[in-house]
């Protein structure tokens, strides 16, 4: 696993928040990383093993997640809260410029937060999400979310995972799954596997449009000239094939990279998905 610093910041309202930092040349631009809504830094491991040190990136979590603090009040589990805790941080890092690589619900704090920021932004990198969300993915998500499940053992959190999103990678065997189940969860103080985040998190996702709560087109096109590289899950439910398309036209300088056989979201470690991050970061310094 590729060798990182741990960081963190406080939100405006007093959460401390947590990220890795993985180093770098200063020379580059680093790359930003967002996850999706139950998830936490673990999920880009796969993209820091990729870069190798030759570009620095940092990985972080939102509030709820992983080891961030959890918020006071659950109705801040929004992606306005979110694009102002990232705010603060961009603020201290106070980078000459940098990408962003935002995974679902991190790929939509990411456009919310890209227009404040678009001077110093070298690229954005969405993960499976646009600006539009397939309501059938939708539904899938606030069908799972926040119902607290725990597991005895990490083969048991396994094979409970690959019975739940089989469909999404059906190519995973256990090796793989366990590998799933241990990004996405942790060993609870009770001896029991548990997810690793908030389960209150759900709150305000089940409220109708709490997956973005806003109009994300005028945010989108208001990064039409940012170079733009936009990754589709092959069977994804929640960036469908029109949508990503309709993406592409509406900008000038993007690219749609389909990972095959998998559903939402990529996990960054097929080799479609590097490949495609590989070949969009050799265009940008």
């Amino acid at each position: 696993m590729a060798e990182y610093i741990d960081g963190y910041w406080w939100s405006g309202d007093g959460i401390r928040l947590h990220y890795r930092d993985y180093p770098g040349p200063k020379s580059k631009a680093p790359v930003i990383c967002l996850p999706g809504l139950t998830r936490n830094a673990r999920d880009f491991e796969p993209v820091a093993q990729m870069l190798g040190g030759k570009r620095r990136m940092l990985a972080l979590e939102f509030r709820g997640r992983g080891e961030s603090g959890y918020a006071k009040d659950p109705m801040s589990y929004v992606p306005l809260s979110y694009v102002q805790d990232v705010d603060v941080l961009l603020r201290e890092l106070d980078l000459k410029n940098f990408i962003l690589l935002g995974t679902s619900l991190g790929g939509i704090v990411s456009m919310l937060l890209a227009g404040a920021w678009k001077a110093r932004l070298s690229g954005l990198i969405l993960n499976d999400i646009g600006p539009e969300i397939g309501q059938s993915g939708a539904e899938r998500i606030r069908g799972y979310i926040g119902q607290g499940r725990s597991f005895e053992t990490w083969m048991h959190a396994a094979r409970a995972m690959a019975e739940a999103q089989g469909d999404i990678y059906p190519a995973y065997g256990l090796e793989e799954w366990l590998r799933f189940a241990k990004r996405a969860c942790k060993l609870g103080s009770n001896g029991r596997i548990t997810f690793d985040y908030d389960m209150k998190i759900a709150e305000p996702f089940k409220l109708p449009g709490g997956e973005a709560g806003v109009d994300l087109w005028p945010a989108f096109a208001a990064l039409s000239d940012v170079p733009l590289l936009v990754m589709r899950g092959e069977k994804s439910d929640i960036l469908e094939k029109t949508v990503g398309t309709k993406m592409i036209k509406k900008s000038e300088k993007a690219a749609l990279a389909t990972v095959k056989g998998v559903g939402h979201a990529p996990s960054l470690d097929e080799p479609d998905a590097q490949e495609a991050i590989l070949q969009f970061l050799k265009t940008i310094k």
